[in-house]
């Protein structure tokens, strides 16, 4: 495994705070969410920022590394284009499913618009080693992947979450990006403690770390990236510099931003507890390969293998993709339901609704280790990929779930029911806030209507199109509902009829008609 390029202290690039991140002093590389960046209109911010100097890391949101399907062709080639465009000498993803359902399972395709738990079992692990196996031959760099906040827990889970990590790293050679705010939110959430996972992580695979602010509400932690990073994160942040010299550590924000001087403080923060933890000598070393890099033998991992031991479940998780500067797409993305950043998927042109049956689905490769770890840079050899009995084992569990989470139907067995309850309001609650966003006229139309209207909306008919389709099937559920009254009807309808067509003609003739019908209806 090659020696981690040096990053140092990194903010993570936003559009809003794009002016400010320009102007920070001591920035040494920004991290921006690769589905926001078309690789032909590069942001003039990160263009100036590049020229500068300042290394520039595009982070995925939706390849859903962690779901039952095999990772989709098209995102891993986006992927590769923001990283080629960009220079960037890594990407990251998530250890995450952001969908579940659909040929693989014979179920409606739904979207959580968010970054959910997989299991720790071994079935899990089997899957997410051939679709991280895949993605790296895809990509031109090197891939890190990171952990996830959790919520609700997996029942029957077979590891822990650094053992989880580190036969995962020794089967596949990944890097990691270690979030310790997700650690906070899993010692809060599941009485997970952080120093344990940090005995069991493969530390010389780290990339980089995450440093994110959250709130507690009810006795469950939000990992909201809205609020100012707490000293339990930090102290998490100074247990893990104690033990390896990091590459590269960054502090996300992705909505209520403060002043920049506030976040200059953060930074400060953040700087100064990795000075004072310093790693003591003999602790592995990263930080001086350049981009093309010195190699470096990978640590021997074979005899330090951490005991099995049964850990407590995951649950949910944090970011949420904006849409897309140059399509009419946007994907899921991060958050435990708290994350600003929108999100989505392909947006059809119709009007059509695109509801999913909301029936619960009910739960129900071989993997083939790398010498020494799989090849890291873009092209490892792929591996045969056995693992089509595992992946509907974990398609119908992961669909059971979600179903459940989005689409109000029964609780799969063996979960906390209070735990889906409160995911379930928190993913509803932050689709109602990214649909305003991708849509802020349907706020202003509906004004104080908006939110209760789209959250009763929500309990029942789950987005199976990414937020832009939400937002048109929205719009069309209240105007066949013979919602709202008067004038606000008449610039709903308008708004509507704007962005749902023209559409390529259907060559099912019932289709034809039924959208046919509908236009006509919400015509008149």
């Amino acid at each position: 495994m090659r020696q981690p390029m040096r990053l140092g202290t990194g903010i993570g690039w936003r559009p809003e705070i794009a002016d400010a991140v320009e102007r920070m002093p001591g920035i040494d590389w920004v991290e921006a969410v690769a589905e926001n960046v078309c690789p032909g209109h590069v942001p003039e911010s990160l263009l100036r920022l590049r020229e500068r100097g300042v290394t520039v890391v595009p982070h995925g949101v939706s390849l859903g590394l962690g779901g039952a399907d095999r990772p989709d062709e098209s995102r891993l080639v986006a992927l590769a284009e923001r990283a080629e465009a960009l220079g960037s000498p890594l990407v990251t993803e998530h250890i995450a499913f952001v969908r579940a359902g659909g040929p693989l399972t014979a179920s409606p395709l739904l979207e959580a618009g968010h970054l959910l738990p997989v299991p720790r079992t071994r079935d899990a692990l089997d899957v997410l080693c051939a679709n991280i196996r895949a993605a790296q031959a895809a990509l031109p760099v090197p891939l890190a992947v990171e952990n996830i906040a959790a919520i609700v827990s997996w029942p029957g889970e077979e590891m822990t979450e650094g053992q989880f990590l580190y036969d995962l790293v020794d089967r596949t050679g990944v890097r990691l990006l270690i979030d310790v705010a997700n650690l906070h939110t899993n010692r809060v959430n599941r009485g997970e403690d952080p120093a344990e996972a940090l005995d069991e992580l493969p530390v010389e695979a780290i990339a980089y770390v995450h440093v994110a602010g959250g709130f507690e509400r009810d006795g469950v932690w939000h990992d909201s990236h809205a609020h100012p990073v707490p000293r339990p994160v930090l102290d998490i942040l100074a247990d893990l510099a104690s033990r390896v010299t990091l590459p590269g550590v960054l502090l996300e924000r992705d909505e209520n931003f403060p002043e920049p001087a506030e976040l200059e403080r953060e930074l400060t923060a953040i700087r100064e507890t990795v000075r004072r933890a310093g790693a003591p000598a003999g602790a592995p070393a990263h930080g001086t390969a350049e981009r093309s890099g010195d190699t470096a033998a990978p640590a021997d991992r074979t005899s330090a293998r951490p005991n099995s031991a049964a850990a407590q479940a995951d649950g949910t998780a944090r970011h949420a993709e904006a849409p897309s500067p140059c399509t009419a797409d946007g994907t899921a993305g991060q958050t435990d339901g708290t994350s600003a950043q929108a999100g989505g998927s392909s947006v059809q042109a119709d009007g059509t609704s695109t509801q999913a049956d909301s029936t619960a689905v009910q739960p129900g490769d071989t993997s083939v280790q790398a010498d020494g770890g799989a090849v890291e840079t873009g092209h490892p050899a792929v591996e045969a990929d056995d693992t089509g009995a595992v992946r509907l084992r974990l398609g119908l569990a992961q669909a059971a779930l979600l179903s459940a989470l989005v689409a109000g139907t029964p609780v799969p067995e063996g979960f906390d029911r209070v735990r889906i309850g409160v995911q379930a309001r928190a993913l509803a609650a932050k689709r109602a806030d990214v649909v305003a966003k991708v849509a802020p006229e349907l706020p202003e139309i509906l004004a104080d209507g908006y939110r209760p209207a789209f959250l009763a909306y929500a309990q029942r008919r789950p987005m199976t199109g990414g937020y832009r389709r939400d937002a048109l099937d929205f719009a069309e559920h209240l105007l066949l509902a013979g919602l709202p009254e008067g004038a606000r009807t008449r610039r709903l309808r308008a708004w509507w009829l704007e962005r749902s067509g023209p559409v390529p003609l259907s060559g099912r003739p019932v289709a034809r008609l039924a959208r046919a019908t509908r236009r006509a209806l919400l015509g008149r």
